[in-house]
Order: structure tokens, then C-alpha cells, then sequence
């Protein structure tokens, strides 16, 4: 479903009346409703301006190799590689047999994304985990049948017990905060043993304590940065806002209606100020959609929801435009 979003000043330049839509769903929660509870912020630092520069290209190739939900690291692994300043910003010539730094931006944004979405069908193939893939950008993909033989699931041990014997026990000095505060401050001569970790600190993540809620937004958050596109409702045909609140909900079970009128009439109304994370937020008039609920969130609690705008990320509920169009909330019937 589109809307009429407010316009907002963002880097003092006025956007007036743009479409965005929203009609994401959260969960809800009460007595016949699943339990949720509180969240916080956990670790994660943000990826540059000069990464972020490169969105639209990681997401065009990514797009092309089927790996969508994955455009939040391959910003980060650009963060690790060169800062995004570099022209092989990926670093992927390697991948295809090259001398470090033979590609121009665009071809090594294409090449990584390539490489990249190789690893994860190699790691589906392999019953690996998400981590593991990540290292296995830095070490090849021979790591993932090393994680494989080793319990299927990467870890700081397995991806240094891997180094060692590829390097035959040389060790090098590091002085990257991670290493030295792991061990005082080296890693074996053989990549980086501390490759997902270096990576994974620049993917922000919000933390739940109820596991259901968490798996809703930790689906969710694959595709913030993406456009929001109308009657989309899967990651390979991008997302309006009921199409995202269906599918997240899918991912953990809950069956939600296809549209944000729908999905508000099967759910328990609740006040706004009761509202617990994961719970979904349903507004009325953001444009002429023939029903009186138009687009809907997810609530995170603290006045904020996440949803598919354009493109899909976060809200703040105290904003005038937000005040004179919400509902109210709901939260889900089990």
C-alpha cells in the first residue's frame, strides 16, 4: 500500500508529499496474545557516508544474484575492506583470480556481490551457518567445508584453528581492538582470523527479550535500506508495508491477512500507550486506498516503529505527520 508521507528537512533540503507506504505488521501481544517485552540496543556501529554512498549499486547487483536480504553486509564488509573509498571497494578481484585492485567500483561491487551469494549457496548446500559465510568472504570458500567437518557453525576457535594450519603456525602482530582484546594483539599470517567479527560490529542490531519478537524483527531489519515497492510481498519482489508485516510474521509462524485493513480487523485494538515491542501500529488516511486503514508498522517500542516506508527503515511516532494519521494499535490473536 503507498502513502502520502509528510514532507521532511533531511540535510536541510525540503521533500515534500513523497509516496512512501507503510503497511508493515508487528505483534501483539496480551493474555491470548503472544508475550513480548522490552528492548534495547545492542553493539553495532554505523557503516560510513562514504559506504552508504555505494547502496544503490550493492543493491542493484545484489538484487541480480539473488542475495537482497544480505545488502546490510555487504555494506559492512565495504566498510572492512577499503572504507568505501577505495575503487575495488569489495576487494573482490582476488575472487576471480586477479592482482588486488585490478576492478573499478562498479565491477567490484558486482564481482563481490557474485562471490558473496556463491558463499551462501555453497553454506546452504553445506548446512553452515551466517557467520561462517561472512569469514569465508576473507578465507575462500574452502572454510565453509572446513566449518562443515568442524560442527557447521563458525566460531573465533574454528576460524583460528584454520589459520594455523594454513599459514603453519606463523603468527603477525594486530593491533586492531578486537584482536587485542581477544589476545593482547596478533593473528596466524594466514587472512583474518577476525574477519566476521570486524564485520559483524558494523551491523546494528536491536535486541528483544521475547524470541518471537526478535525472529519478526530480525527478519525484518534484512531489508531496511530497500525501496518500497506497491503489492510487493516477498524479498525477491521488495515490499510495501502489509507485504512486509506478512512476510516477517510468516518467517516466525503467524499468519497475518495480505492488506493493512485486513490485518487490523483480525487483530486485538489496543491503545497506543499499551503497546509493547512488536505489536503493529495501523494508520487512516495516508492516501486513497478505497478502506479506512491505509498503512500499518511495526511497533519497537519507545514511540518508534519499523516499517516499509520509502525505502523501509524506522519511524518516529511523535511526529506531527505520524500524530494526525495513526489509529492506534493491535496486537496478535493466537
Amino acid at each position: 500500500m503507498t502513502i502520502k508521507r509528510l514532507g521532511t528537512i533531511t540535510f536541510s533540503i525540503l521533500v515534500v508529499s513523497f509516496m512512501g507506504i507503510l503497511m508493515c505488521v508487528g505483534l501483539l501481544f496480551g493474555e491470548d496474545n503472544v508475550g513480548i517485552g522490552d528492548s534495547e540496543s545492542t553493539g553495532g556501529i554505523s557503516v560510513s557516508e562514504e559506504v552508504l554512498k555505494h547502496r544503490s549499486l550493492v543493491e542493484k547487483y545484489a538484487k541480480e544474484s539473488g542475495i537482497l536480504e544480505y545488502v546490510p553486509i555487504l555494506l559492512a564488509i565495504i566498510q572492512v575492506e577499503s572504507g568505501g573509498t577505495s575503487e575495488d571497494v569489495m576487494q573482490s578481484s582476488e575472487s576471480v583470480g586477479l592482482p588486488p585492485n585490478s576492478l573499478s567500483t562498479e565491477a567490484s561491487i558486482k564481482q563481490g556481490c557474485i562471490y558473496f551469494a556463491s558463499l551462501v549457496k555453497r553454506a546452504k548446500g553445506l548446512g553452515c551457518d551466517q557467520d561462517g559465510i561472512i569469514q569465508a568472504y576473507n578465507y575462500g570458500g574452502s572454510y565453509l567445508d572446513y566449518v562443515s567437518k568442524n560442527g557447521k557453525k563458525h566460531g573465533l576457535s574454528l576460524a583460528e584453528s584454520f589459520a594455523k594450519e594454513k599459514s603453519g603456525g606463523q603468527k603477525v602482530d594486530y593491533s586492531n581492538p578486537i584482536a587485542i582484546k581477544s589476545n593482547g594483539g596478533w593473528r596466524y599470517n594466514y587472512g583474518n582470523m577476525f574477519y566476521s567479527s570486524l564485520v559483524k560490529q558494523y551491523l546494528t542490531k536491536t535486541k528483544f527479550d521475547d524470541k518471537t519478537v526478535q525472529g519478526i524483527f530480525d527478519e525484518a531489519f534484512k531489508y531496511e535500506g530497500t525501496a518500497y515497492v506497491f503489492g510487493g510481498s516477498s524479498p525477491a519482489t521488495g515490499f510495501d508495508c502489509s507485504g512486509l508485516t506478512q512476510w516477517c510474521y510468516a518467517k516466525v509462524g503467524l499468519k497475518l491477512p495480505r492488506v493493512a485493513q485486513d490485518q487490523y480487523d483480525a487483530m486485538t485494538h489496543i491503545d497506543l500507550k499499551d503497546a509493547k515491542p512488536g505489536d503493529l501500529v495501523f494508520f487512516h488516511s495516508t492516501y486513497d486506498a478505497g478502506t479506512y486503514v491505509t498503512h500499518v508498522g511495526i511497533y519497537a517500542g519507545d514511540n518508534r516503529m519499523f516499517h516499509a516506508g520509502n525505502p523501509v527503515g524506522w519511524a518516529d511516532l511523535t511526529e506531527i505527520y505520524w500524530q494526525q494519521h495513526i489509529i492506534g494499535a493491535a496486537q496478535y490473536k493466537l
